[in-house]
This record gives structure tokens, C-alpha cells and sequence, in this order.
């Protein structure tokens, strides 16, 4: 069985990219279009790892990390913060919320897949 990996990002061509990228190297990729339908998908699915943007519509990044860890299930499960952002103070808040690891678009393929990897043990 395949690694599953949620990847919620409101830019159609970043959710390509990852699920192209993670798809190629084994991983069972999912995709929403905001942090609203992102925390959905997480509730109907167990997933073994989260790549979310933070900037988005509907629920930010902040809120996605927020809803998953103070969820009801698979709580523990790896964050990943995938997002042109790159500021310490953003950094540290996505961190407090609960973030595993902060990855600044654009993002080295072989890079992202051994971060990916690394979180989940897997693939």
C-alpha cells in the first residue's frame, strides 16, 4: 500500500505539480483547492501526511494546521507548510499551530520527495 499524501493549495498548477512530482515517486496524492475543502477531505480520509499552502480562500494555512490538530483523528500526522512565504514570524506561528516543516515555492523536486520521505517513513 502506497504512502498518502493531502495536498491543499488554491494554485491549480502547484496542485499539479506536487501530485505530478509525489505521483512519479510512489505516493497516493489527493488535492483540494482551499483549506476549507483540504480539512474535509482530511476528515473522510486517513492520510499519512499534509502539504498545505497558507495563503488561500475560505481557511488559510494556519487554520488547516489548527482544524487537523485539534481534530479528532490522525492528529499526530505529518504538516508540511508548502508556500512562497518565507518570514521567521510567519514561520514561527505555523510552527506553534503545529506545522512539521516549512517548504519555500518554488520548490527542487528530488528535494520535496525526500522531505516527503523523511516525514512519513515511506514510499
Amino acid at each position: 500500500m502506497s504512502v498518502s499524501v493531502l495536498a491543499i493549495d488554491d494554485s491549480r498548477t502547484i496542485r499539479e505539480m506536487v501530485s505530478r512530482t509525489l505521483g512519479d515517486a510512489g505516493f497516493d496524492v489527493t488535492t483540494a483547492t482551499d483549506g476549507k475543502a483540504g480539512v474535509a477531505a482530511f476528515e473522510g480520509r486517513r492520510f499519512d501526511a499534509v502539504v498545505t499552502d497558507i495563503n488561500m480562500p475560505n481557511l488559510d494555512g494556519f487554520g488547516v494546521i489548527e482544524a487537523i490538530r485539534g481534530g479528532r483523528t490522525n492528529r499526530r500526522v505529518p504538516i508540511l507548510v508548502l508556500t512562497t512565504e518565507s518570514g521567521p514570524a510567519l514561520k514561527e506561528r505555523a510552527r506553534k499551530a503545529g506545522a512539521t516543516g516549512w517548504i519555500v515555492k518554488p520548490f527542487e523536486d528530488r528535494a520535496f520527495v525526500d522531505v516527503v520521505r523523511r516525514v512519513t517513513g515511506g514510499a
